[in-house]
């Protein structure tokens, strides 16, 4: 059992959680210095490159009027993303595995203790954190990473081709981006992270969700080589 499932468990034994039981608040804002090249929290917070990030828990992605979003983060909005401690902490890990073309160019928090630190800081600023519901992020002690053995799997194009004809019944073959966005030319690793995101359930589109959950390791694989060279 690694350190951070033992932290999680022992919050389960707890009950319900307050900021203090995620993570710990006084370390968190050590590691939030690393985001304040872009992102202020607190009193007089206002945005920066990125949105401010008082009340994040609990509001939907791109929900905070007056910010301009990317496209991407628009359209996880839509499709239902809302931030929660789970949706947070596989964001702050690797913030394309949640949107893949995010305008955040951080490359993520990798260790899971710093995240529940520093979800612990952020919470402390939502208008109401006695209130903010802790059964979703205390109850699935999971850890995130993807295994490598997964990213490394060379994916058969040609098996890919025959199996992309649900994804072409949605997703244009020629890349064009009308109101569903455009999967060809994809780095195979983020069409991989993308995809295990949706089998987990952590991106929230129910169609996707369903077709990714379908796949194996190897069609994901298969799938990402053939989209990947598709001009």
């Amino acid at each position: 059992m690694t350190r951070f499932t033992s932290f999680v468990a022992a919050l389960l034994i707890a009950g319900a959680a307050t900021a203090e039981q995620i993570g710990d608040v006084d370390k968190g804002a050590k590691v939030f210095s690393k985001c304040t090249g872009c992102h202020q929290i607190g009193e007089g917070a206002t945005d920066r490159i990125g949105p401010h990030l008082n009340g994040i828990f609990g509001r939907g992605a791109a929900a905070h009027d007056g910010y301009r979003y990317s496209k991407s983060m628009k359209r996880a909005g839509d499709d239902g993303l809302v931030w929660t401690a789970e949706t947070l902490d596989a964001y702050l890990e690797n913030p394309r595995a949640l949107v893949s073309k995010t305008r955040m160019s951080f490359r993520g928090l990798k260790d899971a203790e710093d995240r529940a630190d520093v979800l612990a800081y952020m919470r402390s600023f939502s208008d109401n954190p006695s209130d903010v519901p802790e059964a979703e992020p205390t109850a699935i002690a999971t850890d995130h990473d993807l295994d490598p053995a997964i990213l490394a799997l060379e994916g058969d194009a040609e098996y890919g081709e025959y199996l992309a004809s649900e994804c072409l019944t949605c997703h244009r073959a020629d890349g064009a981006s009308e109101g569903i966005p455009a999967i060809t030319l994809w780095p195979t690793e983020d069409f991989v992270v993308a995809m295990h995101a949706y089998k987990r359930k952590l991106r929230p589109h129910p169609v996707m969700q369903m077709m990714a959950g379908r796949l194996n390791d190897e069609e994901i694989a298969a799938l990402a080589a053939y989209f990947k060279d598709l001009e």
